[in-house]
């Protein structure tokens, strides 16, 4: 018989709290007044309107071609009134042009002929060679929405064996050409940067130390025909943007470029924008930021580019940029040398391995 005092089974207790009570749909806020809170809330979210300058560009201003300088006189004939012309545009706007310089332009029409070809290795194709920060060379790379409707397409050519690799991996017909025609094109221009320069610094010898320079290298333009004057203005102030953020990628004493049927060619500054018409055939040349460091900050740094407005779909332009004599040739010797991670793993297992044959041997002796 079971005691009348034997124990209750236990019933779980139910510590959950209860559910919220629903609220009226008709329930207005507990807040004293709602005007004044959607007010506060309007004037505290609301994004202030920013008033901008009209023009964010400096005012364009066209002048007179600048002065044409002959190379043979200039540099062979000792001409100082000629050389003061050169010193002077230097200082003044940053660029003269150069005739009678003896590059073929037959040599110069085959290397933009050649330099055509890069541009039609597809879009695809050219992520393995595009330019990044380890490797400044290669295709420029354009992120979504960027390529429609912009003027230009760019690639920056050296002589690098890293490069001849990726390029003759994507292009394997066409670039032996391409690479051959700009060798001999840019052995020219040496030669006569070679020349030029000793005399505008008015030195026969130089030399800069210091910075990223990485010799002559040349940065090629594939320009479209645009003849709209919204889309063509919209286009050149994306590419006046570019160029001033990466103007300085490049370390070089003076560039020439080679842009024959351009219809004008502007320079640009931190502080101006200028324009004029080139003479046909001449090398126009703007003064690097070495030449501005050796000068003593006498010649103006500048960036150029060349318009093209003519009947063709396409035209090519190339900027070579050219270092004093002391610098290196190509990108691998002039970066410090990169440890990669697994390089680093073996050194690490190689150092234990040392340290441990070393306290061995250092406890036998004892």
């Amino acid at each position: 018989m079971s005691s009348p005092l034997s124990p209750m089974p236990e019933i779980p207790v139910d510590f959950r709290a209860p559910p919220p009570s629903p609220v009226a749909s008709g329930r207005r806020s507990t807040f004293t007044n709602d005007d004044v809170l959607t007010e506060f809330l309007e004037a505290s979210l609301r994004v202030p309107d920013l008033v901008l300058p009209d023009k964010i560009f400096p005012k364009q201003k066209h002048l007179e071609a600048p002065p044409e300088v002959d190379f043979v006189a200039l540099c062979f004939h000792s001409d100082d009134a000629l050389r003061d012309v050169a010193s002077d545009a230097l200082a003044r706007i940053g660029c003269f042009q150069l005739l009678n310089h003896g590059i073929p332009p037959q040599l110069i029409a085959a290397a933009a002929e050649a330099a055509a070809g890069v541009f039609r290795v597809p879009p695809a194709k050219r992520m393995a060679a595009t330019r990044s920060p380890e490797k400044p060379w290669g295709f420029e790379e354009y992120h979504a929405g960027e390529e429609e409707g912009e003027g230009s397409e760019e690639f920056v050519w050296c002589n690098d064996n890293e490069l001849k690799s990726k390029m003759e991996g994507i292009w394997p017909i066409g670039y032996p050409n391409f690479s051959e025609k700009m060798e001999k094109l840019m052995s020219r221009i040496e030669m006569v940067g070679t020349k030029v320069l000793p005399v505008i610094l008015k030195n026969g010898t130089i030399e800069f130390v210091g910075g990223h320079e990485v010799g002559t290298l040349c940065c090629v333009y594939k320009h479209r025909r645009d003849n709209t004057s919204d889309r063509w203005a919209n286009s050149l102030k994306y590419d006046v943007i570019r160029m001033l953020i990466r103007g300085t990628d490049y370390s070089h004493s003076l560039c020439f470029h080679v842009c024959n049927d351009s219809s004008q060619f502007h320079v640009y500054s931190k502080k101006s924008w200028l324009s004029f018409c080139p003479q046909q055939g001449a090398l126009i040349v703007t003064a690097g930021d070495q030449t501005q460091v050796l000068s003593g900050g006498q010649y103006k740094h500048v960036i150029g580019r060349p318009i093209f407005k003519g009947e063709k779909e396409e035209s090519i332009s190339m900027a070579f940029l050219y270092s004093t004599q002391n610098t290196k040739n190509n990108f691998q010797t002039s970066r410090g040398r990169t440890i990669s991670l697994g390089q680093q793993a073996i050194l690490a297992l190689i150092l234990t391995l040392v340290y441990r044959v070393m306290i061995f041997v250092y406890k036998k002796l004892n």
